[in-house]
């Protein structure tokens, strides 16, 4: 018997008699995506400034990305790295492509927070140093490695005690190291504190001060990267060099997939054991990476987020943080009535640790009339 999607999810229900009450929902029932808009279950059509956590940068349910992970999917779903993968070998090829060139070898996970964990443990493996510098504000993930370098303490107090040596520094001064310090890790823009966003001068500092001791320098670009901002990498948009860059997010167009892209030298010292992961990179994942590259270069993305940034900045009277497609709109208020303002409007759009800070992180391939609606609502609102 032939049976279809809806027959298997059945009649309406309450996701919340099974899932653990993790999670602070939005009055939504999201049923479908197409483009730069989602539909919820009534039939209702939203802009999606939000991206799902900053994910959808190539637009939902793109029909090449779709078309491309359907013919993987009748080929082969998963087997693991134990074997060659056609698939696997043309992601990792465009991945590094397209990333910093000192970059020459890239692990592929799960998650942000996985890729980060893994740059932390080549980090302290490849120095044979025990401390990492995080900053204040600092997001890196909820595994108990990346908690260790987050900031934010209603993150971190859940699963303390912690694992890890880190030193916190302040946002915006670069921290004099030692020799116990393996890397700095650091989100270039810090999303969740407010697209709180890195200078230049910042960030080659931390680069000369790193190689002033034999530390690492690692970028978390989870949400940065795949020219969110304008640029392939912000260690492309700021021109400073990483040994490592982490990324997830948007980098399979919501297929789950953590990125931890290695400069040569690290990977030289990588051997057979040292990390490793069952459904990273499986077939699926892999085809979905594919896409996504495809995507943003045949579409022209990364110029694309440029011209969103000037289009916001145009409209917004009052400080604009973050660039590219990773914006965040400072207000004198809080920014929570306009958020649920906004979606009764039918546009989403999100907050920040910081109540003040609208965070607009849409697909890059959103037309302009999405944001000229933004600008004629948030006019109306006042």
């Amino acid at each position: 018997m032939t049976v279809s999607l809806d027959q298997l999810i059945g009649a309406p229900a309450n996701e919340a008699d099974w899932q653990l009450a993790s999670y602070e929902k939005l009055p939504l029932h999201v049923v479908r995506g197409e483009g730069s808009r989602v539909q919820t279950a009534d039939g209702r059509w939203y802009w999606d400034f939000y991206g799902g956590h900053a994910v959808a940068l190539i637009g939902h349910s793109h029909p090449t990305w779709r078309r491309i992970v359907a013919e993987q999917a009748e080929r082969l779903v998963f087997y693991s790295n134990v074997v060659y993968c056609p698939v696997r070998t043309a992601a990792c090829r465009a991945l590094v492509e397209f990333a910093p060139k000192n970059l020459s070898r890239v692990f592929l996970s799960n998650s942000g927070a996985e890729a980060n964990e893994t740059a932390l443990k080549l980090a302290r493996h490849h120095t044979g140093r025990p401390d990492i510098v995080s900053f204040e504000g600092a997001f890196h993930g909820r595994t108990l490695g990346a908690l260790a370098v987050t900031a934010s303490e209603k993150y971190r107090r859940y699963a303390l005690p912690e694992y890890g040596h880190t030193r916190w520094a302040k946002w915006g001064e670069v921290p004099t190291l030692d020799e116990n310090v393996a890397a700095i890790i650091l989100e270039p823009v810090q999303s969740l504190a407010g697209m709180r966003t890195a200078t230049r001068e910042f960030l080659h500092g931390l680069r000369a001060e790193c190689d002033r001791v034999g530390a690492l320098l690692i970028l978390d670009e989870v949400q940065t990267a795949w020219g969110r901002l304008g640029a392939n990498f912000a260690a492309d948009f700021w021109d400073v060099r990483a040994d490592l860059v982490t990324s997830a997010k948007s980098a399979a167009g919501g297929f789950p997939v953590g990125v931890t892209l290695v400069d040569d030298t690290i990977a030289r010292g990588v051997k057979s054991g040292d990390q490793g992961t069952t459904f990273g990179a499986g077939p699926l994942a892999s085809a979905a990476l594919l896409a996504t590259q495809h995507v943003i270069r045949e579409e022209g993305l990364v110029a694309r987020a440029r011209e969103i940034e000037a289009r916001v900045r145009a409209f917004f009277p009052g400080e604009v943080r973050g660039h590219g497609g990773l914006l965040g709109l400072v207000f004198p208020d809080a920014v929570k009535p306009r958020v649920a303002a906004l979606r009764e409007r039918g546009i989403l759009a999100g907050g920040s640790d910081d109540p003040n800070v609208m965070r607009l992180m849409p697909p890059l391939n959103l037309p302009f009339e999405a944001i000229d609606e933004l600008a004629s609502a948030l006019r109306s609102l006042g």
